[in-house]
């Protein structure tokens, strides 16, 4: 792990192993963060919040980040390959992502100088006035699925805002956090600032989230870990932020371009292995052109190249686990006894990729709107398509879920878009596209997603405190 500026074992002196998914194989042994060793990262950001770091200038601060990106930059060979064997991404995949994680850091660079306070007029006789504050001490806690990005999507704001903080990166995919921060030791952060503690949810993850001197926990993940972490922190009364799951509707409208719809909606579910909080899993389609999308998105999907992730040419790779494989493989069998119709997929693969944890990519037509399959999170390479009669019957599809996170339509008609992306129910909806995610705007969801938005500026504010100064000239 990484305490007060330097690598340190556990102080159980347990350690745990991390397997690449890929082929099963043991390619580290980790420290075990316990109770104790976040106790001493907690300590750690607090000393560092009271030294220079807590005097530093909005420009030193940014002065720093971009160092950071800089090294980033600089070693993303290194940190692409990590992350490819440690999270099973193609290679192409974990390249993209290293790079947008240096742009997260240059964003939040710039962003530092120009986050601050505004006067206000008020009835008394004196100037009133409102500065931004660190909130303190921050617990981020990321997932296995993109590791290393939404580490730094909670990372640049905190520090552009001027906190101390601990991370938990996953235990499943802790490697590129703890590479990251000897990178920012070298960029210049002051020790303490940032502390990385691999280790498990129940005692690691607890013992940050009750933590008596953090202040702010900001969490990604699942909806039912979100719920533990929110009551957790109310005894406290700390600042929480949460992007948790989702069931994200695709809906295509019968004017849509087919072909682009077709292309983006596949990739919109199965990049990443369907490993993604925003796959687009329930394709709503309407019922004019129902037959023909299934048509094509079958014949797209079987085209799909499943292979081991550092073979160039590779599109998906495997799911991160066995658990996580056994977990979506019982959702594919759900869905058979739901009577839902498999066109596709939802097998495992031979040969030179049998020890892996792959899974071909699943198709399921015919399904029902109360199935499990259609409203459960199943967090893989699984889509259901579901058609629809008209608007209001899509926004209602749309909306029968206790996600809200982000979403897709299709259509050319512009009415509609402004008629259907007011009553759909998420935070985040892409039109005549399948992007969810833009550094500089805010992103996060409605219901059982989340609360609080990450990126843009909108982040700033779940890191900083507004303080009110009132001077009386009287």
């Amino acid at each position: 792990m990484w305490i007060d500026g330097k690598s340190a074992a556990a102080r159980s002196g347990r350690t745990f192993p991390v397997v690449n998914p890929a082929d099963g194989k043991v390619i580290a042994q980790v420290a075990e963060g316990g109770a104790a060793d976040v106790d001493a990262a907690v300590r750690a950001a607090a000393k560092a919040a009271a030294g220079p770091w807590g005097k530093a200038s909005a420009r030193e601060r940014a002065r720093i980040m971009f160092s950071i990106a800089r090294l980033v930059r600089e070693n993303i060979d290194e940190l692409s390959l990590l992350e490819t064997r440690n999270a099973g991404k193609p290679l192409a995949d974990s390249r993209d992502e290293i790079g947008l994680v240096a742009d997260v850091f240059e964003y939040y660079a710039g962003a530092a100088t120009k986050h601050f306070g505004e006067t206000i007029p008020v009835g008394a006789s004196g100037l009133d006035f409102t500065l931004r504050e660190p909130v303190g001490i921050c617990g981020l806690i990321v997932p296995w699925n993109f590791p290393l990005v939404i580490a730094a999507w909670k990372l640049g704001p905190a520090l552009a805002c001027g906190n101390t903080m601990v991370l938990k990166p996953a235990p499943e995919t802790p490697l590129t956090a703890l590479r990251l921060a000897e990178l920012t030791a070298e960029a210049g952060l002051p020790e303490g600032v940032l502390n990385v503690v691999p280790g498990p949810g129940p005692g690691c993850g607890s013992a940050l989230v009750e933590h008596p001197l953090v202040r702010k926990i900001s969490f990604t993940g699942s909806t039912a870990t979100g719920t533990a972490i929110m009551k957790a922190a109310a005894d406290g009364l700390k600042r929480v932020s949460l992007e948790l799951g989702g069931k994200s509707p695709n809906i295509v409208f019968d004017d849509a371009d087919i072909d682009l719809c077709v292309e983006k909606s596949v990739w919109s579910v199965f990049g990443n292995a369907g490993q993604d909080c925003c796959a687009r899993s329930r394709s709503i389609v309407h019922h004019k052109i129902y037959d023909k999308f299934v048509e094509r998105f079958v014949a797209r999907t079987k085209k799909i190249v499943l292979g081991h992730p550092e073979k160039k040419g590779s599109q998906i790779g495997p799911l991160i686990s066995p658990r996580q494989l056994q977990r979506v493989q019982g959702y594919i069998e759900t869905g058979k006894i739901e009577k839902a119709e498999l066109l596709c997929g939802g097998t495992r693969p031979g040969g030179a990729l049998a020890k892996g944890y792959y899974l071909t990519p699943a198709v399921f037509a015919g399904a029902k709107p109360a199935m499990k399959i259609v409203q459960e999170e199943i967090f893989g390479p699984v889509v259901t398509i579901l058609p629809f009669k008209d608007e209001a019957e899509a926004i209602e599809l749309a909306n029968d879920s206790a996600y809200g996170l982000s979403g897709s339509l299709w259509t050319r008609d512009v009415g509609r878009v402004l008629r259907v992306t007011r009553a759909v129910q998420a935070g985040v909806i892409s039109v005549n596209s399948s992007s969810s995610v833009h550094l500089e705007a805010p992103f996060g969801g409605y219901k059982s997603s989340g609360v609080g938005r990450e990126l843009g500026l909108k982040a700033l504010d779940l890191y900083s405190e507004i303080k009110n100064v009132f001077v009386s000239n009287v």
